[in-house]
């Protein structure tokens, strides 16, 4: 059997197991798994099997991902958060649609403290879109702000894709995070020009505006003065990174311990949030740790097919040149992004794009960028958005799930504008890895 039928069967295998709701770390194990054996022999599968969790286990590399989400579940779970839609909407008050576009701005600083996406989403649709349906704000606009922004997680550093990417790349992951903040910001502003352009052209959109009453009666200073750890947090993280002065693992431990120290400083830390952050870091680590071992095995059985070769001379058949896979990355990604949880689709699929990525010299920082933002886009997307759901599950009878996904068709739109500019003007993503060398 060809390596190109071999890996056909085993990835729809793995689609049809995840179809059927299997845990995607246990598919990747168990695709990976009867792969690797089919090439080699069920004593090689084994040992490979007992042998990936020790290697993920002592990688330097990957212990910045517990870390840096610790220090995200320390933020939320002591408040250093909660002033982020309030602080945004005082400051973007007499913008149009100021409440949409607030939460925009507050989802991408709460991505920059805890890197999730889902996590993001959950957070600020509890505080944001009541406020915006109590205004009478359509509620598409409402929670596809919230979902769409969530997205920002994964591309604005400290994101854990971004540190998974880098890992299995083997990619400087201080690059990867410098690499995507620009991109993150282009992200938000375009959907902050978006949700401005709608509500001038349809005012009803934003339901009740703020008055200059109300306006006037909100002091800034307060707002901004609540949610300065933050701001320091993320400049204490991205600055230790972007000057030298510690590699993206050591600033994960300086971002959990600053995220200690401030809402000590804050007197809002508390035992029991130290232990809800330790608890709910170990089930989500634990969770992700399957999946990667999972994801290294599926990269082994990838390399002993020989399909990367196969590929390449396909590529070469149909003179295709580094825009050709990028396209054939978008599609894979857009349409499995459907159903797939992103992180599982990342480690199902890099090993096969990683490969002809480097044979035909393409950037691997820009590259990552470019999978990260097609994953952030399949997050929203129907029918599996997951972020859409999370919405959903959090705000419950509140909103309607149709309404949800057609309100936010406009952002995923805005998604593939942004993507299309950063495929034809590789020089924004890598201008700030560049200059920080």
């Amino acid at each position: 059997m060809s390596s190109l039928a071999t890996i056909a069967i085993i990835f729809l295998a793995a689609i049809i197991l995840i179809a059927i709701r299997l845990p995607i770390g246990l598919v990747l194990v168990t695709v990976a798994f009867f792969g690797v054996m089919w090439e080699t022999s069920f004593e090689a599968a084994l040992g490979l099997l007992a042998n990936q969790p020790y290697e993920l286990a002592t990688n330097w590399q990957f212990a910045a991902a517990p870390m840096f989400m610790f220090m995200g579940y320390v933020a939320a779970r002591t408040g250093l958060t909660s002033g982020l839609f309030d602080a945004s909407r005082v400051l973007l008050a007499r913008v149009p649609g100021s409440l949409a576009v607030s939460s925009v701005m507050a989802s991408g600083l709460f991505a920059a403290a805890s890197g999730s996406s889902v996590a993001t989403s959950a957070s600020m649709s509890r505080i944001a879109v009541p406020e915006m349906l109590k205004r009478g704000y359509d509620q598409g606009l409402a929670c596809g702000s919230v979902g769409a922004s969530g997205t920002l997680g994964s591309l604005i550093p400290p994101s854990l894709v971004l540190i998974l990417f880098g890992i299995y790349a083997n990619v400087s992951i201080g690059q990867l995070f410098l690499a995507g903040f620009i991109p993150g910001i282009l992200s938000a502003l375009i959907y902050m020009a978006m949700i401005i352009v709608r509500v001038k052209l349809r005012p009803e959109l934003a339901g009740t505006p703020v008055s200059q009453d109300e306006i006037k009666a909100r002091s800034l200073g307060p707002a901004l003065w609540a949610v300065l750890p933050l701001p320091i947090l993320i400049l204490l993280v991205m600055g230790s990174i972007a000057t030298g002065f510690a590699t993206p693992t050591e600033s994960g431990a300086l971002g959990a311990g600053g995220a200690v120290l401030l809402s000590f400083i804050n007197r809002t830390l508390t035992l029991r949030a130290l232990r809800e952050a330790f608890r709910e870091t170990a089930i989500a680590f634990g969770a992700i740790f399957f999946i990667l071992v999972g994801g290294g095995l599926l990269v082994r059985f990838v390399a002993l097919s020989g399909i990367s070769y196969d590929l390449l001379e396909f590529f070469a058949a149909i003179d295709g040149g580094p825009l050709a896979l990028i396209l054939l990355a978008a599609l894979v990604y857009l349409v499995l992004g459907m159903f797939v949880d992103p992180i599982g689709l990342m480690l199902l699929t890099i090993p096969i794009f990683l490969p002809l990525a480097n044979t035909m010299d393409i950037n691997l920082v820009w590259f990552g960028i470019i999978i990260v933002k097609l994953l952030e886009i399949g997050l929203i997307t129907p029918p599996v958005g997951l972020n859409i759901y999370v919405i959903k599950s959090t705000l419950g009878n509140l909103v309607d799930i149709q309404r949800i996904f057609r309100g936010v068709t406009w952002f995923i739109a805005m998604d593939i504008l942004t993507l299309a500019i950063l495929i034809a003007f590789p020089a924004i993503t890598l201008w700030l890895p560049e200059l920080m060398q």
